[in-house]
């Protein structure tokens, strides 16, 4: 008998209590085998065994087919799964006898040799708080639980365990201080606890391990100083610590005399209570590449050795009382991308080298105390997409190519600044002046250079009018033949059907020649297929739905046609079932479908009525800035949206699965109108899968269509959120705020107590008289992109709530017209 192969290895099948004495001649144990005889002369050693396969083992681990868990982590996981909360099932594989929970089996879950080594559920919902006993898997490496709703403290227990290597716990509902304890695990390379209510001071040990590069403890209530150890950490590559309640001066010792802490690439300290000036120790941080300092009360100057920095692509030290003068060595930063310093007090010019920097793609100086001429050399930054020096001291004249590619709104405020628009124009020197006549017979020479000039000029206008018209007719010979042949883009490319008598108001259908045919449903404006295919177009967008059209008829009328890509539509006899139904739904609030047109070849054309004044985005966001939107308009929208979806989801059983600012169109009166409504019901899935995916990217999509992928009307509730964020922040969705989506920032913002920075700035200037109503929209609207769907209000009861915020004084103007579609489909 072998006893080190009997106590090493294990059984080949079964266990030695599951055998029967007449079940068989030989008991094997990998390479050593017993008979009956050698049982009978070894009794007491048969025993021990059984015992130790029998009674020992299943209470040191949990065994079944050879896939094994510790007891010690058995027992934590069902601790762990026992102070979660699961809403939506995810830890039902997690059953009570332990198996599978290292072969797969359990979801989230990863053992080695019988020990878990991570734990990773981020995006499941999970509610509820960390269990202490977490620290009982000592084989843990990894533990990712961000993007939940967990609660509570974090566990003093995460600090006892010697393998750890990864925390991450960002975007949850955790609170407490951060335990000191993270110091004892040395193999630690990754903390970010971002986005939670985490409160105290911000512990020196966390920094100990010698291994960790990312610490992010941004967007939190950490109040207290940046302790010095983190200063000194020779690892540690990102940064994170904005967005919190820091205070005292940033200590002055980054990179202790340039032995340690060369690995820095990313620090943002901004949206704290810093005060003093900046360290000059940061010019000590060489292959830092992002800085951001911004929204807090330091003051002084900018360290003089920035230019060290040449790894540098952003510096924001923007909104401090940061005095002094801009260094000359910024023009060394020749990786520089972003440059805000607005709203200090810098003084002295801005340095022509700064020209210099090609790769600057935006330049924010507004709010300072600047003075002297703009360089023209700035002009000629490849680059450059966004600029502004307003409310400087600035003057002279504005650089040509600046004052041509940037509007005036990066210039105002400047008194002495001129050439930036046609009200600012700057004044001629005598030198430039065309000197008077010398003499009579210079006068008349004078004068008849300015005949044939004048006739010259008028002959090449008349040529030119000449030229135009001789093209137009050109055109519109080719889009009468494109027409004929149903490829013609330029007429809207749709196919010509047979012109007749024009259809009366009511379900119409005419026909021609050609087999084309033209739908009417009941509205103000009738015309023929003839009249449509023949009409002069332009294109207004193209989206994975089609293309969008402004359509002119010969006798003037407009209309706006969605043509839609044809391989992805169903087939025609569904398609005119679904879209016959949509033609009959009418309602204030939702744009009408006026008629629909089916050519010879396929081609598929839905008619709209066209209204100029565009949709909601670019209502909102494209607009000047002496063009303000009051805060009645804004509810009025809201409302307005909000009364279509109701009538969507409650009376034709639609859910729209694609609702964006873009497809909230205006009407005279700025009423509400949504647009792009059931076209899912003309597509293939394929099609509609797209469309969700473009919604995810423009940040309308609820969190759960990455998974489902299927729209909801909870997932519409959600859309409806973020455009209610909108009205209130004046912000597009499509621009991430730090790094987050819109919903996300707004937390944020209103978690640190912030409130006021999150609305548009030109509704705050009322906001004595209609701050509770900003308040109460905003958390209606956070109450609306709630990650959780089953947490999310009815489009009815958000209407009620809405009515209660601002009651109705007047009932507000509107039909069943419509608008133009947009091409966001």
């Amino acid at each position: 008998m072998d006893i080190k192969n009997v106590v090493s290895g294990g059984f080949e099948k079964e266990f030695w209590c599951h055998f029967t004495g007449r079940e068989k001649q030989n008991w094997k144990i990998q390479s050593g085998t017993f008979s009956r005889k050698q049982i009978h002369r070894f009794p007491s050693i048969f025993l021990l065994f059984q015992l130790l396969f029998c009674v020992i083992l299943p209470v040191s681990s949990q065994s079944w087919d050879g896939v094994v868990v510790t007891q010690a982590d058995y027992q934590a996981l069902q601790a762990f799964k026992h102070d979660l909360v699961d809403p939506k099932g995810f830890l039902k594989s997690w059953n009570d006898s332990g198996f599978g929970a290292c072969s797969g089996g359990w979801e989230g879950i990863k053992c080695a040799k019988g020990q878990v080594i991570v734990i990773q559920l981020p995006w499941r919902g999970l509610g509820g708080k960390i269990t202490q006993k977490i620290g009982q898997f000592q084989a843990l490496r990894k533990l990712s639980l961000h993007d939940n709703v967990i609660g509570g403290s974090i566990p003093i227990s995460l600090g006892f365990l010697p393998n750890l290597r990864g925390v991450q716990l960002f975007n949850n509902r955790l609170s407490g201080s951060i335990p000191s304890s993270l110091g004892l695990c040395p193999l630690l390379q990754t903390i970010d606890f971002g986005n939670n209510s985490l409160s105290g001071e911000i512990p020196p040990t966390i920094v100990n391990s010698t291994r960790l590069f990312r610490l992010n403890l941004s967007y939190n209530q950490l109040t207290g100083r940046i302790p010095v150890s983190i200063t000194r950490s020779p690892s540690l590559m990102f940064l994170a610590l904005q967005n919190n309640n820091l205070s005292g001066q940033i200590p002055d010792s980054w990179g202790n005399g340039g032995k340690n802490l060369t690995q820095l690439q990313s620090l943002a300290l901004g949206h704290n209570s810093f005060t003093g000036g900046i360290p000059s120790s940061f010019g000590r941080l060489s292959l830092l590449q992002e800085i951001s300092l911004s929204h807090n009360r330091l003051s002084g100057v900018i360290f003089k050795d920035i230019g060290n920095l040449f790894s540098l692509k952003t510096i924001d030290f923007s909104y401090n009382f940061i005095n002094g003068s801009l260094p000359s060595s910024l023009s060394d930063l020749q990786k520089l991308v972003v440059l805000d310093l607005r709203n200090n007090r810098i003084v002295g010019s801005i340095p022509a080298t700064i020209g210099g920097i090609s790769s600057l793609k935006e330049f924010e100086l507004s709010h300072n105390n600047l003075s002297g001429e703009i360089p023209s050399s700035l002009g000629d930054l490849p680059n450059l997409d966004s600029f502004n020096v307003s409310y400087n001291n600035l003057s002279g004249a504005v650089p040509v190519k600046l004052s041509q590619k940037f509007n005036s709104s990066a210039f105002v405020g400047n008194l002495e600044l001129c050439g930036y628009s046609l009200t600012t124009p700057c004044p001629i020197s005598p030198s430039s002046e065309v000197p008077p006549p010398q003499n009579k017979r210079a006068r008349k020479l004078d004068i008849k250079d300015i005949i044939i000039i004048v006739a010259g000029i008028l002959l090449i206008i008349l040529l030119i009018t000449c030229c135009v018209l001789l093209f137009c007719l050109i055109r519109k010979r080719k889009m009468i033949k494109e027409a004929k042949t149903g490829q013609g883009e330029g007429a809207v490319a749709m196919a010509k059907g047979e012109k007749g008598t024009p259809p009366t108001a009511g379900e119409v259908e005419a026909s021609g020649e050609t087999g084309g045919k033209l739908v009417h449903f009941d509205g103000p404006i009738v015309f023929s297929a003839d009249d449509l295919l023949c009409a002069t177009a332009e294109i207004m967008g193209k989206s994975t739905y089609g293309t969008v059209y402004k359509a002119t008829m010969e006798d003037g009328i407009q209309v706006a046609v969605k043509r839609l890509r044809e391989k992805i539509t169903k087939g025609q006899r569904e398609f005119e079932t679904e879209v016959n139904a949509l033609g009959k739904i009418r309602h204030p609030h939702l744009l009408a479908l006026r008629a629909y047109y089916l050519g010879p070849k396929g081609e598929k054309l839905l008619v709209f009525d066209y209204m100029p004044k565009g949709n909601l985005a670019t209502f909102l966001h494209a607009r000047g800035p002496d063009t303000p939107i009051p805060w009645s308009t804004r509810m009025k929208i809201a409302k307005g949206m909000t009364r279509g979806l109701i009538y969507l989801h409650n009376n034709v059983n639609i859910i729209h699965g694609n609702l964006t600012s873009s497809n909230v169109l205006l009407d005279q009166h700025t009423n509400a109108k949504i647009a792009d409504f059931g076209l899912s019901r003309l597509m293939s899935s394929t099609a509609n899968s797209s469309v969700i995916a473009t919604a995810g990217a423009l940040g309308y999509r609820a969190p759960e269509l990455s998974k489902l992928k299927k729209a909801t009307t909870k997932t519409d509730v959600y859309s409806l959120g973020v455009i209610l964020l909108e009205l209130l922040t004046g912000k597009s969705p499509g621009e991430a705020m730090n790094g987050v989506d819109l919903p996300q920032w707004v937390a944020s913002i209103v978690k640190e107590e912030w409130t006021n920075e999150v609305f548009d700035l030109e509704l705050l200037r009322d906001a004595s008289v209609i701050g509770d109503e900003l308040l109460n929209t905003l958390k209606l609207a956070l109450h609306c992109v709630d990650p959780s769907p089953s947490a999310r209000p009815e489009a009815s009861q958000i209407m009620q709530q809405l009515e209660e915020i601002r009651p109705e004084t007047a009932t507000s103007s509107g039909d069943d017209a419509g608008a133009i579609p947009s091409a966001s489909d």
